[in-house]
């Protein structure tokens, strides 16, 4: 892991993106990427965010004013009602969880930056429609803790590279992407993984030649 780290690191360099500090918005933007492109889930956000001024009116706001919104992303119809749904499992079940949460402030995912990472990802889980890339995108993006998401890029990427055996499921792609990589180096490794396969590693054809891993990948030039 070190020496593909250490050359992607070389091609794309090291992120100096920081938490931050919004895991309810960072929860609604990755559904809302779900089956679209980056332009797409940001102008759906964004609709999203200047309709309702807080995540309570989203919550209660009736299904069809919120799948207008949100329309620009595809698929709105199945992601406003699970939007609303996870809105509202968070509402019932937070103040269980966080004894000291106020009330008021029930829709709330902040206190999770003080739970051990399984139990956060237990939690996380436990939403209507919340896998673990959901989850992980939450717990490392927008509160900064251990945890690694494994995409449809960092899947390909890491199946061809040998990091994943042939025919492992997302879960088990999770735990093994949290075993492997050195504390600290979550974000990097992720994002560097992403970009290779968006840049390089294509699903159909990858660029093999121009490749930077090319001479430690056992599926060079075997693909496409």
């Amino acid at each position: 892991m070190r020496a593909i780290r250490d050359r992607l690191r070389l091609v794309y360099g090291v992120p100096q993106a920081k938490p931050h500090g919004h895991p309810i918005a960072e929860l609604i933007l990755t559904v809302l990427s779900q089956s679209t492109n980056d332009r797409n889930r940001d102008v759906a956000y964004l609709a999203l965010r200047e309709q309702f001024a807080t995540w309570e009116e989203v919550r209660d706001a009736p299904v069809d004013e919120v799948e207008e919104a949100i329309r620009p992303g595809g698929i709105s119809k199945v992601k406003s009602a699970r939007i609303k749904s996870i809105l509202r499992a968070i509402s019932d079940t937070a103040p269980a969880h966080a004894p000291d949460l106020d009330p008021d402030d029930s829709l709330s995912l902040g206190w999770l930056a003080g739970q051990p990472v399984d139990e956060a990802q237990r939690y996380l889980t436990s939403l209507p429609g919340v896998g673990r890339k959901t989850a992980a995108c939450v717990l490392l993006f927008a509160l900064g803790m251990r945890d690694v998401p494994v995409d449809t890029h960092v899947s390909r990427v890491g199946t061809r590279l040998g990091l994943f055996r042939l025919g492992a499921r997302f879960e088990e792609m999770h735990d093994v992407m949290l075993e492997i990589t050195p504390p600290g180096e979550e974000l990097e490794l992720h994002l560097n993984l992403l970009h290779h396969g968006r840049r390089t590693c294509f699903a159909r054809r990858p660029a093999c030649l121009d490749c930077a891993l090319q001479r430690m990948c056992p599926s060079a030039f075997k693909v496409g």
